[in-house]
């Protein structure tokens, strides 16, 4: 069978009732590929008081991957990017050897309803990229190859597959693919990495017959042909890559293959020795329970 194992995930608030379901890392598994880390966010109806800006906070030894659905935001990070983040478009935030960013809510949506849909995930640098420098790299959606068969569109975010590949450079195998189906379409994931997970986002799905239920990231049987089937018109992400090169250590928005290292930037964030956010003042302070 195509499903190896399931992961249900579980809600958390970010702040201001911002809610998100995290799936990754989890009990079962700690990473999918390089993905160490996933949050799905909405679909939500903003309201126009809403404040779900996220504050200045620093990450070492990973790469967040944003991926929007709906609406949009606001990125400022330490290195100097500036950038809007829309539907369709990667954003790849090398976070290495340490970077602040915020994420906040574009002026031209303040104050006025509107909706938000997307995914965050976190890919873990391999223990040789860990300490690289900065960076961040926005591919728009315009760039991000597709491939078009009978009643499927895959979009291939990151890797390659379908004969595409993703001009959105990585430091490991990795793929990230956005599929949508027509109501009784089917698709067959060959090729697949060694490891790698898919997560339904909308409609009803079945992979070899097996239903999936939405909100329920289901760890796949790389050495068989996962046969993706879809009831109605659906939405998923297929996820993964190579594994990682050993466990990882998290702790809040820190991830390293060395303990030590996280508190090093633990007490680096509480002493404000991070490169700041140009123009931003604001920060999120190191959460107590934190090791120091």
């Amino acid at each position: 069978m195509g499903v190896a194992s399931l992961i249900k995930g579980h809600e958390k608030d970010l702040g201001g009732g911002f809610l998100v379901r995290r799936y990754l890392p989890a009990a079962v598994k700690q990473a999918v590929g390089p993905f160490i880390f996933f949050d799905h966010f909405g679909p939500v109806d903003v309201p126009a008081d809403a404040n779900h800006d996220v504050r200045p906070h620093p990450h070492i030894g990973l790469a967040t991957v944003t991926y929007l659905f709906e609406g949009a935001m606001d990125h400022r990070d330490s290195v100097g990017s500036v950038q809007r983040i829309e539907p369709g478009a990667i954003n790849w935030m090398t976070a290495g050897r340490g970077i602040v960013h915020s994420e906040r809510t574009p002026a031209d949506l303040a104050g006025v309803p509107h909706r938000t849909h997307g995914l965050q995930l976190w890919a873990a640098l391999p223990v040789a990229h860990e300490e690289t420098e900065p960076g961040f790299c926005h591919t728009p959606a315009q760039a991000i190859p597709e491939y078009d068969g009978a009643g499927v569109c895959v979009r291939v975010l990151v890797g390659s597959a379908f004969g595409l590949t993703s001009p959105v450079q990585t430091y490991s195998s990795t793929l990230y693919l956005d599929v949508m189906l027509q109501a009784g379409a089917v698709l067959s994931l060959d090729q697949l990495p060694a490891e790698a997970a898919i997560y339904p986002v909308s409609g009803e799905i079945s992979v070899d017959g097996r239903e999936l239920a939405l909100h329920a990231m289901a760890l796949l049987d790389t050495a068989a042909v996962p046969r993706i089937a879809a009831q109605t018109e659906a939405r998923f992400v297929v996820i993964g890559g190579e594994p990682l090169d050993g466990h990882r250590y998290m702790s809040w928005n820190f991830v390293s293959s060395r303990k030590e290292r996280i508190v090093q930037a633990s007490e680096d964030w509480e002493a404000q020795r991070f490169d700041a956010v140009p123009g931003e003042t604001e920060f999120i302070p190191l959460p107590a329970r934190l090791p120091r």
